[in-house]
């Protein structure tokens, strides 16, 4: 497995280091998870957005009057 070496300033050392003790981790095993829980947020961002977008055109055909305010030809803000 590759090393890695990350810089950190001293304030931003501590602060992670608090974090990781926080919950009860080693400073490693906590990057480890926070750059695991990342890219797991990523996939989900990137499926909760395909899921909306294959949804988009159903929702505005059930729900026509339902258009974001940006949208709306009027210009008026959501009730």
């Amino acid at each position: 497995m590759p090393s890695l070496n990350v810089t950190f300033t001293e304030a931003e050392l501590e602060g992670v280091r608090a974090a990781a003790a926080a919950d009860g981790k080693s400073l490693k095993q906590y990057l480890h998870d926070l750059g695991v829980r990342e890219m797991q947020r990523r996939q989900f961002v990137a499926g909760a957005t395909a899921w909306a977008d294959r949804l988009r055109g159903e929702f505005d055909d059930a729900f026509p009057d339902e258009v974001p305010p940006a949208e709306r030809r009027d210009g008026s803000a959501a009730a």
